[in-house]
């Protein structure tokens, strides 16, 4: 296998297939303990939460899945775990990326002309970037936190980019999960109302309008 071929595997199994794998898991489990979870304490939903905050870190748990999920059990009583997930699962990867060896990352991205040329283009306007990379439901979480540490961006844009983008997501998937009647029917059409399909719509089209924008802003700086 060529080694310049390996962050594109990896990149594929961590952060398409592996996701996909961890959260049919947990709908399984949701729907077999169904009952059980609707009896947690504050303080169990609190344990759980730092427990998914380390899955959304390496791409287990994908915090707008988590979203809905939370949004059916706890409707907006929600918000606060989930902020703790985002904010810890940005700030987690963005510290393991400065302790940890990511030498064979850099140097891929160093070959790759696009990759190189994107990072750069991040530097450039890096709060409002981040701010819509975060606000689409559809880009990975964290493969966009990744992306962000490998580009050198400030702890403090991505924290404040992060926090911008999210919330609104953040606010539809659980008053998606809070309007469904049974945990099954939402997991397997998270987005069944009309309602809710028009703002994932407008999300996607503001963060790629946002991200195109900017990018082509630096482009000529």
């Amino acid at each position: 296998m060529q080694t310049s071929k390996l962050p594109s595997i990896l990149s594929f199994v961590g952060f398409t297939l592996l996701p996909l794998f961890s959260t049919s898991l947990l709908s399984y489990y949701l729907i077999k303990y169904e009952s059980t979870i609707s009896t947690f304490s504050l303080f169990e939903w609190l344990v759980l939460t730092l427990f998914l905050t380390l899955g959304a870190t390496i791409a287990l748990c994908p915090p707008t899945f988590l979203a809905v999920v939370f949004g059916y059990f706890m409707s907006f009583k929600a918000i606060p775990y989930l902020l703790i997930i985002n904010f810890g699962a940005i700030l987690l990867i963005y510290v393991l990326y400065s302790l940890l060896d990511f030498k064979w990352l850099e140097t891929y991205f160093e070959k790759n002309e696009k990759v190189k040329s994107l990072l750069k283009n991040i530097k450039a306007d890096e709060l409002k970037i981040i701010f819509f990379a975060k606000l689409s439901p559809i880009l990975p979480f964290a493969l966009t936190n990744l992306t962000f540490a490998v580009s050198g961006a400030k702890l403090k844009n991505i924290l404040l980019g992060g926090f911008g983008g999210m919330l609104p997501r953040t606010f539809l998937a659980v008053y998606t999960g809070s309007q469904a009647k049974e945990i099954q029917t939402l997991i397997q059409n998270p987005n069944e109302g009309l309602f809710s399909k028009i703002l994932v719509l407008l999300l996607v089209i503001v963060s790629v309008w946002g991200i195109t924008h900017y990018f082509r802003k630096a482009v000529k700086m």
